[in-house]
């Protein structure tokens, strides 16, 4: 019997399923081989393809193709059957050795190059034998991968120089083998270093190429292709690749002319700013002194007003202090009392706690507001005096304490960003008042106009209401009093007391600043506050942050912090405007609404 005649049967030419020889083969992606008919009867219907013989599973049902190569040896296997000789070999006949050395001639030709000639010599030795010799050839297989078995004749090889050759039948443990296309060339397939086989497989769980040695020894029950496969799939994707390189390509391109666009932006602006800087010189001294008097005003004036503040706040918090310990004196005296009538009856009246304010959102303004006056002294200086350019980057001395828990007050640029276009309501102004067509601009007329006595308007203070309600937010406005004598700017509470002779007094309702005979500035508190300012302002902007509870007050000229009122909002608030009497036309003019300006 020839040497192949020992391996060749109808086993290895057999479906698993139909258990009949391969009729139009396919391989599964875990290696295993069926019939294509009788694999997709297998898989029809079911959730998830499984693979009849390793049990592994496939999430995604797999694109099977007939794997022709295994079609054509299996024909040829069918034909050579026909003589008789391969099928009675594996039922136990002695069969034809001739027949079976054909049918290997037959096979031969469908792999990729004949067997090579390799320079050594040859001997047949058994295989106990053999397992003292580390230079035995790997046990021989057929080309469907189904070893020799472990009491048949090995060869061992006595090496010469030149390497081991390609193994044409790679071992396997039942695992799926990889033939080379007809178009591969074999002398081109890189040799295993360890093992002396072609690297023909690559494993997708590794990420590497491998001979079949080391698929069966260090990769078992890997995902493994043929590299000619992975290759094929990968090439797919090159185009896909190539294409997002030639985006970022692009991307890169676009950000280096934007880079260039913003080098020549960045020369013209330093150009410019060179030229700016030069008329600065000129103006040096002036700013310094102005600053100074700016800061010495503003630092005297946050003092008092904090101080101020700080009394109110006491005095409404002790006179709420009195209150609770007088119904805490009720509830001493009724606890103690016999006449359980009475103490039934009165008890719901004293047990329930006054009316008081919240006071959790209510803290005491310490802000000096001497941030932007440095800040802008600073801009003109820097180059001149290096200790000014300390003070700007670490603030006020008081700031390197710890940081005060009080809210601090928004600066001039960051609350004009909550400009409010705000308009007059007509239906509200006092009959002397004048208003302009565009409800912009108000001002006192020398005698009563004949209007309506609606219930909205003020028949005794010269004043009138802004048309927009202010429930939430931010909001912001400016308006312009150079040239007057006296005017009352604020915002006051919807539900006001409009007729007769009212207290202008945060706990009436109203929030505003005071202007009397040209200098004389103050806010109406309980008791008032007076305000020294050495620059007299010409426009005046005013800021409400209705969650907060504040409203403040700021010089848009000198771009300064004059004062911040602190109250729980519990109704809608409305932009409040009195030009004042005319004072025979000493104060004659307007108070104008005016667009809000950004200032750098």
């Amino acid at each position: 019997m020839s040497l192949y005649g020992s391996f060749l049967s109808d086993e290895q030419f057999q479906c698993s399923i139909c258990l009949d020889v391969f009729t139009n083969p396919s391989s599964t992606p875990c290696g295993h081989s069926f019939c294509m008919p009788c694999i997709s009867r297998y898989w029809d219907g079911s959730k998830v393809c499984q693979c009849p013989l390793c049990k592994k599973t496939f999430q995604k049902r797999p694109d099977l193709q007939i794997n022709r190569t295994l079609r054509e040896i299996t024909e040829q296997f069918k034909s050579m059957k026909g003589g008789g000789g391969v099928g009675r070999e594996k039922r136990g006949g002695k069969g034809d050795g001739g027949t079976q050395d054909n049918l290997f001639d037959e096979l031969k030709k469908k792999l990729p190059r004949p067997l090579p000639k390799p320079p050594m010599t040859l001997t047949y030795e058994a295989q106990s034998q053999n397992k003292s010799m580390p230079t035995s050839f790997p046990p021989v297989t057929s080309p469907l991968g189904s070893s020799v078995p472990n009491n048949s004749p090995i060869f061992s090889l006595n090496h010469t120089s030149a390497p081991p050759p390609l193994d044409p039948f790679p071992r396997s443990n039942s695992r799926r083998r990889f033939t080379l296309s007809g178009a591969a060339n074999s002398h081109n397939i890189p040799i295993c270093d360890i093992h002396h086989r072609g690297i023909m497989i690559y494993c997708r769980t590794d990420q590497m190429c491998i001979c079949p040695e080391c698929e069966t020894e260090d990769h078992p029950d890997h995902d493994t292709v043929s590299v000619e496969t992975e290759w094929m799939e990968t090439k797919a994707l090159l185009s896909v690749s190539e294409k997002e390189i030639q985006e970022m390509i692009k991307q890169r391109l676009r950000k280096i002319e934007e880079i260039r666009m913003s080098v020549t932006d960045l020369k013209l602006a330093v150009e410019q700013e060179t030229v700016g800087s030069v008329c600065l010189f000129s103006s040096l001294v002036m700013a310094i002194e102005r600053s100074q008097a700016e800061l010495m005003e503003v630092l005297e004036f946050s003092q008092r007003a904090a101080e101020h503040q700080a009394d109110a706040m006491i005095r409404q918090l002790e006179l709420e202090v009195e209150e609770l310990r007088r119904r805490e004196s009720e509830l001493t005296k009724l606890a103690q009392s016999q006449d359980q009538i009475h103490c039934v009856k009165t008890f719901p009246h004293i047990s329930t706690p006054p009316p008081a304010k919240d006071w959790s959102g209510v803290s005491l303004n310490s802000d000096l507001g001497t941030g932007t006056i440095y800040r802008s002294l600073a801009a003109l200086v820097e180059r001149f005096q290096e200790e000014l350019k300390n003070v700007t980057e670490t603030g006020f001395p008081s700031q390197d304490l710890e940081p005060s828990p009080v809210r601090t007050q928004p600066r001039m640029k960051r609350v004009q960003e909550y400009a409010m276009d705000v308009t007059l309501d007509s239906s509200t102004a006092h009959p002397r008042l004048v208003l302009s067509e565009d409800m912009k601009s108000v001002r006192c007329g020398d005698r009563h106009q004949l209007l309506p006595d609606n219930p909205e308007r003020f028949d005794r203070v010269v004043c009138v209401l802004g048309r927009e309600a202010i429930s939430s937010g931010k909001h912001y406005w400016e308006v312009e009093v150079g040239g007057k004598t006296d005017w009352d700017l604020g915002v006051a509470k919807q539900s006001v007391n409009r007729k007769g002779k009212i207290e202008y007094t945060p706990s009436n309702g109203y929030w505003f600043l005071s202007l009397r005979d040209k200098s004389k500035y103050a806010f109406r508190t309980e008791p008032s506050t007076d305000v020294h300012m050495n620059l007299r302002p010409h426009k005046i902007g005013i800021f409400v942050d209705f969650e907060k509870g504040q409203v403040s007050f700021y010089n848009v000229d000198a771009k300064i912090h004059i004062y911040t009122f602190s109250h729980v909002f519990n109704d809608s608030l409305y932009p409040f405007f009195s030009p004042c009497t005319n004072k025979s036309g000493k104060n004659d003019a307007p108070l104008i609404i005016t667009p809000v300006n950004m200032i750098e």
